[in-house]
């Protein structure tokens, strides 16, 4: 398996293979907790119960207009992941943001021959150390940022730093702001974060994956925790824990 779409790929394939295992595309409203079991309430009205829940539901991509550095005319951007090998291919592109998919991109495209003008918030300047000696990469650090389309159809980037203004152009632009946790209503306790930290949740909940942390996005860790969750429940119901 080489690649992110290979490995759901087959994650989905055992899934859906699996016995005992009942893939339901809803989305989860809320989670409730009893004294003998919990409730999920999903968007079709319905309602799951069950002595355990495995909340996974991670995070989502924050938006341009959420973020209060960035002015733009254009609308919210589509996420850096969701950028194809055409998209990139030979040309320059704006990037707001230097979140961690900036560096994955590049590891899995590494013959890809493009410019990516990359603005992004001196306080995110720690993000940027992972590719500051990538040669497609400008690095744009800026208290204040604006983005605008031009009547051709591209995007001009105006940055403003103690060294001055400054103007891009591309012919594209992505987000890569970051991430925000993807939480259900209900009993679920978060953090002053937004982020459901597993030892403040009742015992029959487990938290598993991205939503554990903003340290937890990584796939391997998600694997980990995932495991650890679905252990957990069953020496529960074994009446080991």
């Amino acid at each position: 398996i080489a690649t992110g779409t290979e490995l759901a790929t087959k994650i989905r394939h055992d899934i859906a293979n699996a016995s005992g295992c009942k893939v339901l595309k809803r989305r989860a409203i809320h989670v409730r907790t009893v004294h003998d079991h919990v409730e999920v309430g999903l968007d079709s009205d319905d309602k799951l119960t069950a002595p355990n829940v495995v909340v996974a539901t991670g995070v989502e991509p924050l938006a341009v207009s959420e973020v209060d550095w960035i002015a733009t005319d254009v609308g919210d951007l589509p996420p850096l992941w969701h950028a194809t090998p055409a998209d990139l291919a030979d040309a320059e592109i704006i990037v707001l943001g230097v979140d961690r998919p900036l560096g994955t991109l590049l590891r899995s495209l590494p013959d890809i021959d493009t410019r990516l003008i990359v603005v992004y918030h001196p306080e995110q300047h720690y993000k940027a150390s992972e590719v500051s000696r990538e040669p497609r990469v400008v690095l744009r650090p800026t208290w204040h940022a604006s983005l605008e389309a031009t009547i051709d159809g591209k995007f001009r980037l105006r940055t403003a730093s103690t060294n001055g203004d400054r103007i891009d152009t591309a012919t594209r632009a992505f987000a890569n702001l970051g991430s925000r946790p993807v939480v259900p209503g209900g009993d679920l306790v978060t953090g002053s974060d937004g982020y459901c930290l597993p030892d403040r949740q009742h015992p029959r909940v487990l938290i598993a994956g991205d939503l554990r942390s903003a340290r937890y996005q990584r796939i391997m860790t998600a694997f980990g925790t995932g495991a650890e969750a679905a252990l957990t429940a069953y020496y529960q119901r074994a009446g080991v824990l």
